[in-house]
């Protein structure tokens, strides 16, 4: 009942209150050859009723065990409900549906992916942008299934562990990219955005350097001064200069200064991680 049963196809549901948007939303994902079926809904009220239609296909799934449709595409500002107030009640769901936002605004990008989206595509939906986040939603499916072939398996839903990873949507000329944060190797902070220096350049995102930390200190990343977040793996030397302790951090060298409030706890930390190792 899923697209990793190779009988079967995706069963999505689009939710947009512009009809021209809704319907080149529709059109996108009908026009790809793993979508079975496209459910329309013109409100977030509207897709939620659906939960308890009699709509035979949800009602087959729900009965099998699968979230009542594989993928969600969702507008995020609509009247009434928004389609974040919306996903929430889909994520909630136990199995959840996979959800993917298209809209013109990028600026909730982060609670988005707070959410679990896997994906941001902003308006107007194009059919190579619209197949791309199909993509993601497969990758999604596939990472869920317990297994192939043989029957239909409900998909697990998965308790995320300390160690998953994380992207962060960036703006870039138009396009939402994502940033793995596997591939940051320190953050800083610029007021109220955080820029991440990453394997390939340099992003500018909006989120507070303090929320970064919190997030991502269970995955390795540590504050070695108030405006520096690094990854503590990468940390090849801590050294003392003539103006307090540096760090520094993988082959190129990069040093970075460590304020005196923070040396006592990376000191910790680098010891700690020594014997872990």
């Amino acid at each position: 009942m899923s697209a990793r049963d190779d009988n079967r196809k995706l069963l999505v549901l689009a939710v947009d209150d512009e009809l021209p948007g809704l319907d080149q939303l529709r059109h996108c994902l009908e026009s790809s050859d793993v979508i079975g079926r496209v459910i329309p809904a013109v409100d977030a009220s509207e897709a939620l009723r659906l939960l308890g239609s009699a709509d035979e296909d949800i009602n087959r799934r729900k009965a099998a065990g699968l979230p009542p449709v594989d993928a969600v595409f969702a507008d995020i500002n609509m009247p009434g409900l928004s389609g974040m107030e919306m996903s929430r009640v889909f994520a909630s769901l136990n199995p959840a549906p996979v959800l993917v936002f298209v809209t013109g605004h990028a600026s909730e990008a982060v609670d988005a992916f707070d959410l679990g989206a896997v994906d941001y595509v902003l308006k107007p939906a194009r059919q190579e942008r619209i197949d791309k986040a199909i993509g993601r939603v497969l990758d999604k499916l596939d990472s869920q299934t317990t297994g192939r072939g043989g029957g239909v398996e409900a998909a697990p839903v998965e308790e995320p562990e300390q160690g998953d990873e994380e992207v962060i949507p960036v703006e870039l000329g138009g396009t939402t990219k994502l940033i793995p944060r596997s591939s940051v190797r320190w953050v800083e902070a610029q007021g109220d955005y955080a820029r991440l220096y990453t394997t390939e350049g340099s992003h500018l995102v909006r989120i507070p350097l303090a929320q970064l930390e919190e997030r991502w200190g269970s995955a390795g990343f540590v504050r070695i001064h108030r405006s520096y977040l690094v990854a503590l793996p990468l940390i090849t030397e801590l050294r003392m200069a003539q103006g307090g302790y540096q760090v520094v951090l993988g082959d190129d060298e990069k040093v970075l200064p460590v304020s005196r409030r923070h040396t006592r706890a990376l000191k910790d930390k680098l010891v700690g991680s020594s014997r872990a190792g």
